[in-house]
């Protein structure tokens, strides 16, 4: 009888498992999904004897199952006794990643935090250097994303040979790795103190800049930042020697660096590094900036692109604070105010959506006579979604300029609004007229807005 009963409670198991090897794909893809459910009726041990080597084997299949698969073995800890045969798991997801399964990769990760150090050294850090040195490039390509997340965990033998390791990836002949490198050394030099990154990672990043392909280049300014965020936090806590040392590796290595980029020959990495402006030049120091950094900045006010001219615009701004008024009114204002005559409307919203930065250091007052033409001149634009844009910024703009301001010169315009032949622009002027009302006040609303609806 208990033959009888341990037979009946395996049969379902054994469908599950048959479905696994099904010529169907949906039969395979929903066994995967109901994996768990064949672990627990195994147990731990069954499961990491059985059902993980045969998993092991099952890496040649359509991508959806693969990605599945990748995704399940993720949550698996608990199903082969815990973290302490998490190792255990590695060796399908490894399988797995050199196939360039992204989802891989995110559940090697997953496991690893979860591993102890031991485990760390004696079996993830060797599958991410296997990875790493593999003939095919795809398996290179996942290695990359494996080196963040054991680094803090590994010991300081184990973390050279992971930084030498990534190295050879950054120089790597294959565009499509040194890609991906680019894309995860920005998380890996977080995890390192600015000693290292000063002396190993400046060097890979100044060589990721330098790459032939635009794509590669791109992907640098993300670890610019990173670069240039790590190398500061050590000067909180560092005394006057090493502070003057980060200083003069911001100066020497990052700011040429930046420069570089923003000089690129590529409108998309002008753009992205353009994106981050404001938060890079805030760890500069002012005369730095203003003499080494704003002259590449000035001349993409003139770029070709008006994508890049649309992502100084939303940056521009973010330099008033930094500056502080005097060298704002000298140096940003007329940027700003060219920009604010711009051919592209999307470059125009921009800057005006970030007027309040530059109104706290300079005052309205200098800003608002060239300020008018280009409100004026969005409000009656074409196309109505640019008319709907600049409606919305409205109620902000108001705030700024002061009830005189906005009395004189723009009351009538939003007036004009109630009328257009777009209904969206028409419901967002009267919302419009109830957010100015709570700015300007209930009188404000009988005196201006009344009168002119009766």
């Amino acid at each position: 009888m208990d033959a009888n009963n341990q037979n009946d409670e395996l049969y379902p198991i054994a469908v599950l498992i048959d479905e696994l090897k099904h010529d169907d794909v949906l039969l395979r893809l929903n066994a995967i999904h109901r994996l768990s459910t064949i672990a627990l009726a195994l147990g731990p041990e069954r499961t990491r004897d059985e059902l993980i080597p045969f998993l092991d084997e099952s890496v040649e299949d359509e991508d959806e199952v693969l990605t599945a698969l990748s995704h399940e073995l993720g949550g698996f800890v608990e199903y082969v006794g815990g973290p302490e045969y998490g190792h255990v798991l590695l060796s399908p997801l490894e399988n797995l990643a050199a196939i360039e399964e992204p989802l891989a990769v995110e559940s090697l990760n997953r496991i690893c935090e979860q591993l102890s150090q031991e485990q760390v050294e004696n079996h993830f850090i060797p599958l991410a250097i296997r990875l790493s040195k593999a003939d095919w490039f795809t398996s290179k390509i996942s290695a990359t994303g494996l080196y963040n997340v054991p680094y803090s965990r590994a010991t300081a033998t184990s973390q050279e040979q992971l930084r030498q390791q990534f190295g050879h990836l950054v120089h790597d002949e294959t565009p499509m790795v040194r890609r991906k490198a680019a894309d995860n050394l920005a998380k890996f030099v977080k995890e390192m103190p600015a000693t290292l990154v000063i002396e190993e990672m400046i060097p890979l990043f100044n060589h990721l800049a330098s790459d032939e392909q635009d794509s590669v280049r791109l992907l640098t300014v993300d670890i610019l930042i990173a670069i240039a965020e790590v190398v500061p936090k050590e000067q909180q806590s560092s005394h006057g020697i090493a502070k003057a040392v980060d200083e003069e590796v911001i100066s020497r290595d990052l700011v040429p660096a930046f420069v570089k980029l923003l000089k690129d020959s590529e409108a998309e990495v002008k753009s992205a590094i353009a994106g981050q402006i404001s938060g890079f030049c805030a760890l500069l120091d002012r005369d730095v900036l203003l003499r080494e950094v704003m002259p590449s900045i000035e001349e993409l006010v003139s770029d070709q692109s008006e994508h890049v001219r649309a992502s100084l615009g939303m940056q521009i701004s973010g330099l008033a604070p930094i500056l502080g008024k005097e060298d704002t009114i000298n140096h940003l204002l007329p940027m700003f105010l060219q920009m604010l005559k711009d051919d592209a409307s999307g470059v125009r919203l921009n800057i005006i959506s970030r007027l309040e930065l530059v109104n706290n250091v300079i005052g309205i007052d200098r800003l608002s006579q060239s300020l008018l033409p280009a409100i004026v001149n969005l409000a009656e634009d074409k196309q109505w979604r640019v008319r709907l844009a600049i409606i919305e910024y409205v109620p902000l703009l108001a705030s700024q300029l002061g009830v005189q301001f906005f009395d004189d010169k723009l009351s009538s315009l939003c007036m004009s609004w109630l009328g257009d032949t777009v209904f969206s622009i028409r419901e967002a002027s009267t919302m419009n007229l109830k957010k100015l009302t709570e700015v300007f006040g209930v009188e404000w609303a009988n005196r201006a807005i009344v009168p002119q609806s009766r």
